[in-house]
């Protein structure tokens, strides 16, 4: 990985060119409300719905800022990455619009509605073990083979940029918010909501939301420096990658704080935003209202945004139903 030194940091200037660039190519997501969530949390909560996003899930943002911004030397070769779903299908999406192959490395346990979807947009997938060792030593096996643009899953300039463009919206439709919430894996949303809130909006506080079986980011916050796990086990799938140089750069610079819930408070704020708001979100997702939930105090009296990243869900293996 390189030094930060030799690493762009993406400004604000470049989320409102992703934002122009990327327009054509993805949905302006609604924001939703829940007197029942208010009235349950004692806060003011608007959800910021990307699981109606292109492709299910804001990374389709990022990665149609990275496809859309490559010279056609470049993109020639296609574009290559790893991801454990959503970043994978996002940018076999964006790769199917201009035309140009997308290599997906992906663990061999990731969701099958996520692999479907990956082939359905086109992409070519190889499968790693369920690590990040492995996933990056078949990655680099891959990109040697193909000479494809390899576009990060999060630690990519182009791509935080974009998923900055997703806060940038939700400060227009939501006026006087006190804080954003967001889930956090390898912190590719945390960091652009971060690049975005500290420039058009820095009173608003930015909180991360994260597993306590995959707390990396968490310890990393409060030990003052990265600390990464290679394969921890949730049922938040989406968020079991470790945070990189850039993205720990946004994170230590302007996160509040992180906030953890266990394994069966994210299932259960799962299943209890199905039933009261009739929305499909990933348990992923779920990780900030479960964090809500369990940190009640933080919150209450307060206009928070919640980002629902995305509701690529396997239907066949809801974490709620018995085996």
């Amino acid at each position: 990985m390189k030094d930060m030194t030799d690493m762009y940091i993406p400004t604000y200037d470049d989320v409102v060119a992703a934002h122009a660039r990327i327009a054509p190519h993805i949905h302006r997501t609604p924001v939703l409300t829940s007197s029942y969530f208010n009235d349950l949390t004692g806060a003011e909560l608007f959800f910021k719905c990307e699981n109606f996003q292109k492709a299910g899930a804001f990374k389709v943002r990022g990665a149609s800022n990275a496809v859309f911004g490559l010279s056609d030397e470049m993109a020639a070769k296609g574009v290559a990455t790893h991801s454990s779903g959503n970043h994978a299908l996002s940018l076999s999406y964006a790769a199917g619009r201009r035309g140009i192959p997308c290599h997906v490395v992906m663990p061999r346990t990731a969701p099958q509605a996520k692999k479907d979807a990956v082939r359905g947009y086109g992409g070519i997938i190889t499968e790693c073990e369920p690590s990040t060792t492995s996933r990056e030593e078949v990655f680099a096996r891959v990109q040697a083979e193909t000479g494809a643009e390899f576009v990060h899953p999060y630690n990519d300039p182009r791509v935080i940029a974009g998923q900055g463009t997703c806060s940038r919206e939700f400060m227009e439709q939501v006026k006087g918010l006190d804080a954003v919430i967001a889930p956090i894996g390898g912190g590719g949303m945390i960091s652009g909501t971060c690049l975005t809130l500290s420039n058009i909006a820095p009173q608003v506080q930015i909180y991360a939301a994260e597993p306590e079986q995959a707390d990396d980011a968490y310890r990393s916050f409060k030990a003052g420096h990265i600390i990464a796990d290679d394969a921890p086990v949730t049922v938040a799938d989406g968020l079991k990658v470790p945070l990189k140089d850039l993205t720990w750069h946004f994170v230590s610079h302007h996160v509040t704080d992180i906030l953890t819930a266990s394994e069966q408070e994210i299932i259960d704020a799962m299943k209890l935003t199905w039933q009261r708001m009739k929305i499909v979100i990933e348990a992923s997702c779920a990780v900030p209202m479960a964090t809500i939930l369990k940190n009640k105090d933080v919150f209450a009296g307060k206009r928070v945004g919640v980002i629902i990243t995305g509701g690529n869900v396997d239907m066949d293996t809801l974490p709620w139903i018995k085996k």
